[in-house]
């Protein structure tokens, strides 16, 4: 009796999960916006990928994205609103003192990304958040 048990628990144990998740109906290209359309639900085994289409919906493709391999949590992220070597307005702000000048965007970035940015005047290569506006937060 002991063994039958020890064999269920095994069996319980190896096998795994099977759960929905999103997956391309064809190949996205990294930059491109994802639409409902571009994407469906398959039953792969897989933590780290996305369960709801409207997660990924109007995000950005981060990488090549393959039809029918899951999307994982890295592989998307919002559209980016500051393109690499596009000027941006800089805005650094410490106890009511507020520094605005312009900057070359060393990086692509979305709202609340973290890029590297090079001040024009002093050449010096920061980094900063990329703001809704388009501008970017400049931290010590």
């Amino acid at each position: 009796m002991k063994q039958f048990f020890s064999l269920i628990i095994l069996c319980v144990m190896a096998s795994s999960v099977w759960a929905d998740s999103v997956v391309p109906t064809r190949t996205i290209r990294a930059t491109a916006t994802i639409s409902e359309t571009d994407v469906t639900l398959k039953s792969v085994q897989n933590p780290n990928a996305f369960t709801r289409v409207l997660d990924v919906v109007g995000q950005e493709a981060r990488t090549t994205l393959y039809a029918g391999r899951p999307i994982l949590f890295d592989d998307v992220g919002p559209p980016a609103l500051v393109d690499r070597n596009q000027i941006v307005p800089l805005i650094y702000e410490t106890s009511g003192l507020i520094i605005m000048t312009e900057g070359r965007s060393l990086q692509r970035g979305g709202i609340g990304d973290r890029i590297r940015i090079m001040n024009l005047d002093s050449r010096a290569t920061l980094f900063g958040q990329v703001q809704e506006d388009g501008s970017v937060r400049v931290y010590n």
